[in-house]
């Protein structure tokens, strides 16, 4: 028995239904995705089959699926004064600001400003199991320690712990220093900074109790 062929071209139609099928390719060259098996990230893969740039030959990071699929665009973005005043204090991290939490940027990450006086410490080492952080130096000097050495952070400098890794930060310079932090995804750390700086004002919790409080934030010391 024949195959049937279109009447306006004469090609298989049982092929033209396989392609029309096929799923679409998204990769760096056509983010809104395609069927064409000529795609440069097609013709080049890493060991483990995951696609490669042709003209970098580096792993392709392609862009999320769309979450605003409307038109002609929202106006909602949220701005926040540098004058805005400092949400609490506590000592390990001096005072911090919530420019971004997570329940303002939906989920999607966190980010802190964290203004330390000369006087003051910070965290002992630990590792978070759920979210990264990073460190982005603003003004004086701060050690941050990345799971091997304590390094002199200085403005400027950049510190990305994924998850997992192990971290502190400390302030001993004896000069005020300034820092962001950044948690990606966007956990509810407020609650973490406002308990923590209750605590240090006199609030006591037992053994049980901080387990689970730490156990909650997801703070895992070493």
């Amino acid at each position: 028995m024949s195959t049937p062929t279109s009447p306006s071209t004469g090609t298989s139609s049982t092929r033209s239904e396989t392609t029309s099928s096929r799923p679409r390719h998204r990769c760096l060259w056509h983010p809104r995705g395609h069927d064409d098996s000529d795609c440069p990230s097609r013709r080049l893969r890493a060991d483990d089959g995951r696609r490669l740039s042709c003209a970098a030959g580096r792993l392709i990071v392609s862009y999320p699926e769309p979450v605003y699929r409307g038109e002609p665009g929202l106006t909602n973005a949220t701005l926040r004064r540098a004058e805005h005043e400092p949400e609490i204090r506590y000592p390990s991290c001096g005072v911090p600001h919530y420019p971004a939490t997570g329940a303002s940027t939906n989920g999607q990450f966190g980010l802190y400003r964290c203004e330390m006086a000369a006087t003051q410490s910070g965290p002992e080492p630990h590792f978070h199991r759920t979210i990264s952080e990073s460190f982005f130096v603003l003004s004086g000097t701060i050690r941050l320690y990345d799971g091997r050495d304590w390094i002199d952070g200085r403005p400027g400098d950049f510190l990305f712990v994924p998850e997992g890794g192990i971290h502190a930060f400390r302030n001993e310079s004896g000069q005020p220093a300034a820092m962001l932090i950044l948690f990606a995804a966007g956990a509810p750390r407020e609650e973490y900074f406002e308990t923590t700086a209750r605590l240090s004002h006199g609030l006591v919790l037992s053994d049980e109790e901080k387990a689970a409080f730490y156990l909650r934030h997801d703070t895992y010391w070493r």
